[in-house]
């Protein structure tokens, strides 16, 4: 909506919510055609939990996957999911609607450009079936908006509350696998935003298995590698750069930035999908600990999908703040505020670099002064 007196904007959206205009504006040509598009995407809202749930069954089935070496009769693939006949129509149908697939004149399926690339996105797929446990929260929306506690995202999440709460190695491994296959884009999309030239030692705290390290290691020969997380989590990270290569530059140090000081010795620090994993206490507690940890000219990545603020966007302050409430100690700030807490916190030449897809990534960089 173009910006309005607030008089004339009031006036407009009481005007857009009469159902006596939005008769008349459906028979008026140039005013239907916005309308329309209103209209059309008002609906794309409301039926978004059904797209959802159709992504979700394609994905879970091994739909796209049946379909990567061609177009297959809906009795054929039907069988092989074991799903009946007439429903597997239904939902081949849905993932058509959705840009997924592709029907053919014959009536069979394939894959469509969308679906094709939704199998090439590291991660993507794991991230879509792990969606269970915050559609299991999102159940009875307004119990989760006005309590949240016990969410099944925040005990799938158990590092957010220190090291005392990643205790059982299998869901350590699970959230660590999770962590790996989502940061490869979320890698590659800073090292396009950033210049490490320069730095001799970096250390990238809360790492998980290494997958922003690997991405360093490789286009930054020169660098030496540290990683801080959590004891649990470490030997994963030790196996995952060892077969990359990258053994004899490696240094991991067993902690939790919540318990633990940092160690010193690196002059670059990052910081990749960790701050909106926590409140501001934590957030800032964690930033002046990078700062006693770096040297004076030490530099400081952050790199995670960040607020729209007073812009809002779809990706971040939609999907990402309802997920990171959900796992009850996150929170999506926007650039300025995470500006503000690395002030608070000591850092100056704070730069912001916006994301060119703001659902994978953005980063802020700082020096330490």
């Amino acid at each position: 909506m173009p910006r309005l007196h607030p008089f004339r904007r009031g006036w407009l959206l009481r005007l857009a919510a009469s159902r006596s205009f939005q008769v008349w504006a459906a028979h008026i040509p140039g005013v239907r055609r916005i309308a329309r598009a209103e209209g059309a995407a008002l609906f794309d809202v409301v039926a978004g939990f059904v797209n959802a749930q159709v992504l979700m069954a394609l994905v879970e089935l091994r739909v796209l996957h049946l379909l990567q070496d061609g177009p297959v009769a809906v009795p054929q693939i039907a069988g092989l999911c074991a799903v009946p006949s007439e429903r597997m129509q239904i939902l081949l149908q849905a993932g058509a609607g959705l840009g997924l697939l592709k029907r053919h004149r014959d009536g069979r399926f394939g894959l469509a450009l969308r679906g094709a690339s939704l199998l090439g996105v590291p991660g993507l797929q794991a991230m879509i079936l792990h969606h269970r446990a915050l559609y299991s929260d999102l159940a009875d929306p307004a119990t989760f908006w006005r309590d949240g506690r016990d969410t099944q995202l925040a005990r799938f999440w158990p590092y957010v509350f220190g090291a005392a709460g990643a205790v059982d190695p299998q869901v350590t491994a699970t959230y660590s696998e999770l962590m790996a296959e989502s940061q490869v884009l979320v890698a590659e999309d800073t090292l396009r935003m950033i210049n490490l030239s320069g730095v001799t030692r970096l250390m990238d705290v809360g790492g998980g298995t290494g997958a922003f390290l690997a991405a360093v290691g490789t286009a930054y020969p020169q660098v030496q590698l540290d990683l801080f997380d959590l004891p649990m989590v470490l030997e994963g990270a030790r196996q995952r750069l060892a077969a990359s290569g990258f053994s004899d530059r490696l240094t991991l140090h067993p902690g939790s930035f919540r318990d633990d000081p940092l160690p010193v010795g690196a002059d670059a620090i990052s910081l990749v999908r960790v701050l909106y994993d926590h409140d501001n206490s934590t957030v800032l507690r964690l930033l002046r600990a990078v700062h006693a940890a770096l040297p004076v000219g030490g530099r400081l990545i952050i790199s995670e999908p960040m607020s729209g603020g007073a812009m809002p966007n779809r990706a971040t302050d939609v999907y990402f703040a309802v997920y990171t409430l959900a796992m009850q100690t996150g929170r999506t700030r926007s650039a300025s505020e995470i500006s503000d807490l690395l002030q608070a916190a000591g850092f100056a030449s704070i730069c912001i670099h916006v994301g060119f897809r703001l659902f994978i990534t953005s980063v802020i960089t700082a020096i330490r002064v």
